[in-house]
């Protein structure tokens, strides 16, 4: 039986939603929001996006910090304002072309040509960020990165070569 691409996303969202439940009873630690380590887990064999990801994510924190040094927000107007200011750094970052040496692309051959490279996801970015603010960067970035290994190791069992051809 052949496994498609729907099925796995929805097996790592699901394994990402366990992981992450558990990563938060047993340490006390959000690993950046309750989906995001099932996306990131599937990205693990794409560096440049992750890297992408996380600099999306950490902007879109410091804009929004700045932000409210003279702006009163709290609540679901801070995690609003993560989102939609995640959404459009993510815009701003597609927007960038990405040059760099001959010899770059033939170390990194396998990890794909410049213009494939992006930011995972238009949401994920916010809800890292928004974790980030409440929790503390690298505790966000610790949990995240452990928990997304987890969820990929779990879908390397469960699914075998059929993940690696994605």
């Amino acid at each position: 039986m052949k496994t498609s691409m729907i099925n796995i996303l929805t097996a790592s969202i699901g394994i990402g939603l366990a992981v992450s439940l558990l990563f938060s009873e047993m340490f006390g630690l959000a690993a950046g929001g309750m989906v995001v380590p099932g996306y990131i887990a599937l990205y693990l064999n794409r560096p440049v996006d992750i890297v992408l990801t996380l600099v999306a994510a950490l902007v879109t924190y410091l804009v929004v910090h700045s932000l409210s040094t003279f702006m009163i927000i709290y609540g679901k107007r801070r995690t609003v304002l993560m989102i939609i200011i995640g959404y459009i750094v993510r815009g701003l970052i597609d927007q960038v072309p990405f040059y760099a040496s001959e010899q770059f692309f033939q170390f990194t051959e396998h990890i794909g040509s410049p213009s494939s490279y992006g930011v995972i996801g238009f949401v994920i970015p916010g809800l890292i960020a928004i974790w980030m603010d409440r929790q503390g960067v690298l505790e966000t970035l610790s949990a995240l990165v452990t928990s997304a290994v987890v969820v990929r190791l779990v879908l390397m069992l469960v699914f075998g070569l059929e993940l690696q051809k994605m």
